[in-house]
């Protein structure tokens, strides 16, 4: 394989070259900052880029948010993010191209070389490989962000019902209930959802759109 490197810590950004090229691969190049790291993939267009999430000048986040970018610039991009913490903004968007070859460790839970290299070779494959800790904070970040977190089962199952076109009488017959019940539930529905009444704009569809999008 031909990687790339982007780690702005000399020891081990030598210590990575050092594996990698001992495994048979090909370092075709190793940086120390994000900007660099986008160039580089631009211009190698390596089978796999291993990305440290902290480097200059903030040491935060920019690694991560120069992975995003060069993924944006060469689609689909192979791209193994290793890190000491999880960011979840950045980990989410390295996720929404659903273009897969990507994954996340955590440093301190990478045990084993066959275990690191593994995850090498299957996100240079097209494969995901998401530390258990990143998938945890990912979960918790979908549900806190759930415009749906709030409904019921009975007011999610009315409001899929509507979304397949439903009225509340035909909704009413085939959930077996009252159409007063129904109505009840949508009117909690658009309560929960934060659309009051509007002459503008109609609630039911936006209960709708708000459905589909979730």
């Amino acid at each position: 394989m031909r990687v790339v490197i982007a780690d702005d810590a000399v020891l081990l950004r030598e210590g990575l070259i050092r594996l990698v090229e001992e495994n048979g691969h090909t370092v075709v190049a190793a940086v120390g900052d994000g900007p660099s790291l986008v160039a580089a993939i631009i211009e190698h267009r390596p089978d796999v880029s291993i990305v440290d999430v902290r480097m200059p000048p903030s040491h935060t986040d920019e690694g991560l948010r120069a992975a995003v970018e060069a993924r944006k610039k060469v689609p689909g991009s192979p791209v193994l993010v290793l890190s000491q913490y999880v960011e979840v903004d950045y980990a989410d968007d390295l996720l929404a191209d659903r273009a897969g070859a990507m994954g996340y460790l955590l440093k301190d839970r990478v045990s084993e070389v066959a275990e690191f290299l593994d995850a090498l070779h299957r996100v240079a494959g097209g494969g995901t490989v998401l530390d258990p800790e990143v998938v945890g904070q990912l979960l918790v970040r979908r549900r806190r962000d759930d415009p749906l977190r709030n409904l019921t089962p009975r007011e999610r199952e009315v409001l899929g019902l509507m979304a397949e076109g439903g009225s509340n009488t035909a909704i009413a017959r085939k959930m077996v209930v009252t159409e007063g019940a129904v109505e009840k539930h949508v009117r909690n529905i658009f309560t929960k959802l934060d659309l009051p009444p509007d002459e503008e704009q109609h609630r039911r569809v936006l209960a709708v759109l708000t459905y589909l999008q979730s």
